[in-house]
């Protein structure tokens, strides 16, 4: 089952605190999980009751990369809930974290997610911003919630959130 564009995401508490916990275990490198959960097909609301930690396959620190073996891995781990809880959850979406840089998406974060969209149209990403050391943004710790828009220009086709 896919879904259209996500209108809303709700993280249950233990979610969000396995996301941000996760976000806050290293200031050196971005971190990255799957989403686990179910959409309200009337309100198109992803309801993400479960995260799956992933590895980093990537030595860059400002990359993350989701292997299509995690991506399987990840798969199996919500069907077993799926079958454990009786309800009709799946991967619906990717986290990572953003440590010392701003919340938005880069040019790199809107080409994974694109492609992450051709799989599945509602499959959306949540960007964790932490360890900014601004005078605004001191101690804060910024969340959003993206999906990446193709537009036809005259040039091609361009990505954009």
């Amino acid at each position: 089952p896919s879904l259209a564009m996500v209108v809303a995401v709700k993280l249950s508490a233990d979610a969000f605190m396995v996301c941000l916990t996760h976000a806050l275990s290293t200031e050196e490198e971005e971190v990255m999980g799957l989403l686990i959960g179910e959409v309200d097909d009337e309100s198109s609301c992803a309801c993400i009751t479960a995260v799956s930690l992933l590895r980093r396959s990537d030595k860059r620190k400002d990359r993350v990369e989701i292997s299509p073996e995690q991506l399987a891995m990840g798969a199996q781990e919500a069907e077993h809930l799926a079958a454990v809880s009786k309800r009709p959850v799946r991967v619906l979406g990717w986290y990572h974290s953003h440590p010392h840089i701003t919340v938005w998406p880069s040019h790199v974060d809107v080409r994974t997610q694109a492609l992450y969209q051709v799989m599945d149209s509602g499959f959306f990403g949540l960007i964790f911003s932490c360890f900014n050391h601004d005078a605004q943004n001191f101690g804060h710790i910024h969340l959003t919630c993206f999906q990446s828009v193709a537009r036809e220009t005259a040039e091609g086709q361009e990505m954009f959130v």
